[in-house]
């Protein structure tokens, strides 16, 4: 029976590993730059939020939604809903016995996608821009499970 070792190609465990913190740290940023929106435009969805730029009665006019807000919020939903898929299925495509150069051609293409993404959501740039970005990071985590499927029914 093959050691993990042998199983295991590092460098392309490595590279899984970079490029997953760098995906990790940007859905993390995303939170805290709906934090800042949130103070900039005075926009909370939680009363003791708006408690804490306005007292009683006041406040309730911070209960609201800002569009500026709404929308980095939404890059962050979008994250959420597209990086953690791609953890998942990145790091069980790290040991599929991919090359080196086809795990980071997918796993750069992901990153640029998701990057681009945000770009195109903020500023906002026209569509199809957002879309394409957004498609081809899709795209991207689709291959490698095809890769995976293939190999769990040793095709």
């Amino acid at each position: 029976m093959p050691s993990l070792n042998e199983l295991v190609d590092m460098e392309v465990l490595t590279a899984y590993a970079r490029y997953a913190v760098i995906l990790i740290v940007k859905m993390m940023l995303m939170s805290s730059i709906t934090a800042f929106f949130r103070m900039k435009k005075k926009a909370f969805s939680n009363p003791e939020d708006a408690a804490s730029v306005a007292k009683g009665e006041n406040a309730k006019k911070y209960l609201r939604t800002d569009p500026d807000v709404e929308r980095v919020r939404r890059i962050h939903l979008n994250d959420l809903e597209n990086i953690i898929p791609f953890l998942f299925i990145g790091f069980f495509y790290a040991f599929s016995g991919v090359s080196l150069s086809i795990a980071l051609m997918h796993y750069r293409i992901f990153l640029g996608s998701r990057i681009f993404h945000t770009i195109a959501y903020l500023v906002p740039l026209p569509q199809p821009c957002r879309g394409l970005a957004w498609t081809a990071g899709y795209f991207v985590t689709f291959s490698m499970i095809f890769k995976l499927v293939l190999l769990g029914l040793n095709l």
